[in-house]
C-alpha cells in the first residue's frame, strides 16, 4: 500500500526581487514540498508457492488442487520442451509444496535481492525443509496470486535454518537468504494537490536541471514520476527530502536569504536534518555559508555541515567526517563513514575503513568491512564457496573474528585471516553428519561425512587454516573425465557456520565469533 510522506519547509518574509516562472501559480515561497505529495511504496509484500526439493524423505505428496494446478502449469512453462512426470515430481517425499513470503524495500532496480520466508503448507505431513532446494518460482503482490498476476519477483535457492541461535524447534519453515531477485522498477511519485500541467512541467523541469535529465517525468497534469539518481539509489529517503525542500523560484537575493535562515536553523534548532536537507537542496550557492560550520564546536553541527558540504562537491566536509569516524566518543560514526564511502574520494575513504578495521568497537570494525565492500576494496578477497555462499578475507585487522550472515547473501567473514587452528581437533555437527579430526601431533585435518543412504563415510583431508578447512567442508564434488572427484564434502551453508561457531567456541579457532540477525519477516 503506498505511503504518503510530506516534507513540507516553510520560508516566510523573503526579500528582494521575484523571478517569475512559467507558471503564473508558483509563488516566490513554494517549494515542491509545498505543492505536491510524495507516494513512496516503502516496501510490498509478495507470496508465491514453490517446490522444496533434496528432501531425502522428510517432504509430502499433499497438495490443495489450485495450488496444484498453479504449480503443473508453472513447471510446464519452464520446460522448455522437456518430457517432465509432473505429477511424479509432486507426490514424491523427497519434494514438498512450500509457502513463500517476503517484503520487497522500495524503490529497487532489477535484480535486486531480498530474503524469502518458506514453509511447508499447513495440513501436510511434510516433516522437515531441511538441507532442501527451493526450485524456481514466482513471487506476486501479496493477496493477489495467480497464473495470470504480474510476476514481482523470482526466487530459488538452497533452504537456510539458523543453526546458531536458539535450538530449530520448527523444521517446516526456514529462508532463502538473499534468494528472491527483483524483476522490475519501481518509481516514486509527485503528486500535485491541485493538478496543473505548467506546474508538473516547472517541477520537473527543476529536479532534472539538478539531478540530470531522466530523474523526473511529468507523467499527468497531477503526476511527476521520480528516479533517484545513482549517488541516493541507497538512500531514498534523502533524496525525497531533498527534492521536497527544492524552490522553484530563485535568484542570487532569495538563495543568500534562504542559506542565512537555514544556516541558522542548522546551528540552532532541534531538527538539524532538515536544515541540512534544505541547504543541499539548495545547492552550490549555500555552500560558502555552510563551509564555515565545519569549525562550530558542536559535532552535530559539524558533521551535518561537513555531510552537506562534501555532499555538494566542497572539499572541507571529508578531514571533518574523517576525524568523526575515528572518534570513539562520537555517536555519528558510522554516519560519518558511510558519507565518506558515498562521497570522498576513494583513495581517502579506504584508507580510513582500513584504519578502522583495527577500532575496539566490533560495530565500528563491521562497517569499515561493509564500506570496503562496497568500494571493491583489495583489502576484501572474495571467493564464492560451492555455489552458494561467499567466503570474505581480510588481512589487514589485527583482530581474529568470524562474521557470518543470516540474512542477505549468505558469506562468512574472516578478519584477521589467515586464521590457524590449534591442534587436538574433535568437533561433530549438530546433525551428527561431519565430524572434524585431528589428534595431538597430526600434521592434517581430517573431515569426515556420513551422507544419507550411502554404505561409507567420505573422508577428506585439510590444512589447520580455517579458510581451507571451509572450502573442504563445502565445496561441491567435482566431475574430471566423466568421474567424480571429491574437493568437497558438500555441507550446506547452515551447517558449516554452525561447525565454525562449535571451533571458536572452544578455543580451537583462535577467532571470536559474531553472527549477523535473522530475517525479519512475518
Amino acid at each position: 500500500m503506498a505511503i504518503a510522506s510530506v516534507f513540507t519547509l516553510f520560508v516566510g518574509g523573503c526579500g528582494g526581487p521575484v523571478v517569475r516562472d512559467r507558471s503564473p501559480k508558483i509563488r516566490v515561497t513554494d517549494t515542491i514540498g509545498s505543492l505536491t505529495e510524495t507516494f513512496v511504496v516503502d516496501a510490498i509484500s509478495v507470496e508465491g508457492y514453490g517446490v522444496v526439493g533434496t528432501l531425502a524423505g522428510t517432504g509430502s505428496p499433499e497438495c490443495p488442487p489450485n495450488i496444484k494446478s498453479y504449480l503443473k502449469r508453472y513447471i510446464l512453462s519452464r520446460s522448455s520442451g522437456e518430457r517432465i512426470n509432473i505429477d511424479a515430481f509432486l507426490k514424491s517425499r523427497d519434494t514438498a509444496v512450500v509457502h513463500l513470503s517476503g517484503v520487497m524495500s522500495t524503490p529497487l532496480h532489477q535484480k535486486d535481492r531480498f530474503d524469502v520466508k518458506v514453509e511447508a503448507l499447513a495440513g501436510t505431513q511434510s516433516r522437515s525443509l531441511e538441507d532442501g532446494w527451493l526450485y524456481s518460482a514466482e513471487l506476486k503482490r501479496i493477496h493477489t496470486f495467480g497464473i495470470s498476476t504480474r510476476c514481482l519477483a523470482k526466487v530459488k535457492g538452497p533452504v537456510f535454518m539458523d543453526t546458531v541461535g536458539a535450538p530449530v524447534s520448527n523444521k517446516r519453515t526456514g529462508y532463502i537468504l538473499g534468494g528472491g531477485e527483483v524483476r522490475d522498477q519501481y518509481h516514486m511519485r509527485l503528486s500535485l494537490l491541485k493538478p496543473d500541467f505548467s506546474t508538473a512541467r516547472a517541477i520537473s523541469d527543476t529536479i532534472n536541471a539538478r539531478f540530470g535529465d531522466s530523474t523526473a517525468r511529468a507523467a499527468s497534469a497531477g503526476v511527476i514520476e521520480l528516479t533517484p539518481p545513482i549517488e541516493y539509489s541507497t538512500d531514498k529517503n534523502r533524496f525525497i527530502s531533498i527534492v521536497q525542500a527544492m524552490y522553484l523560484i530563485s535568484n542570487q537575493q532569495l538563495e543568500e536569504e534562504r542559506t542565512q535562515l537555514y544556516v541558522e536553523r542548522l546551528t540552532n534548532s532541534e531538527n538539524k536534518y532538515a536544515s541540512e536537507v534544505a541547504l543541499e537542496a539548495l545547492g552550490n550557492a549555500s555552500l560558502a555559508r555552510v563551509d564555515a560550520l565545519l569549525n562550530s564546536a558542536d559535532q552535530e553541527v559539524r558533521f551535518r555541515a561537513a555531510r552537506c558540504v562534501l555532499n555538494l562537491g566542497g572539499q572541507g566536509g571529508s578531514p571533518v567526517l574523517r576525524a568523526i569516524a575515528l572518534d570513539r566518543s562520537s555517536k555519528y560514526r558510522i554516519e560519518a563513514l558511510e558519507a565518506l564511502t558515498a562521497g570522498a574520494n576513494r583513495m581517502e575513504a579506504a584508507g580510513t575503513c582500513r584504519q578502522l578495521l583495527q577500532d575496539e568497537d566490533f560495530s565500528i570494525r563491521l562497517a569499515a568491512y561493509e564500506q570496503l565492500r562496497k568500494l571493491d576494496d583489495v583489502t576484501v578477497s572474495q571467493e564464492l564457496i560451492g555455489g552458494r555462499f561467499y567466503m570474505e578475507q581480510i588481512v589487514r585487522s589485527r583482530r581474529q573474528e568470524v562474521y557470518v550472515s543470516r540474512s542477505g547473501l549468505p558469506r562468512i567473514v574472516l578478519f584477521g585471516s589467515p586464521i590457524t587452528c590449534r591442534e587436538n581437533i574433535f568437533v561433530r555437527s549438530p546433525n551428527g553428519e561431519v565430524t572434524i579430526n585431528a589428534p595431538a601431533g597430526q600434521k592434517y585435518v581430517t573431515l569426515i561425512r556420513k551422507l544419507r543412504n550411502a554404505p561409507d563415510a567420505v573422508k577428506l583431508q585439510s590444512t589447520f587454516v580455517l579458510s581451507d578447512i571451509i572450502r573442504k567442508l563445502c565445496e561441491e564434488p567435482l566431475e574430471k573425465k566423466g568421474v567424480l572427484v571429491r574437493s568437497g564434502l558438500n555441507v550446506s551453508y547452515a551447517q558449516a557456520i554452525a561447525i565454525i561457531k562449535q571451533l571458536c567456541d572452544t578455543g580451537v579457532a583462535p577467532a571470536a565469533f559474531h553472527a549477523g540477525k535473522l530475517p525479519e519477516i512475518k
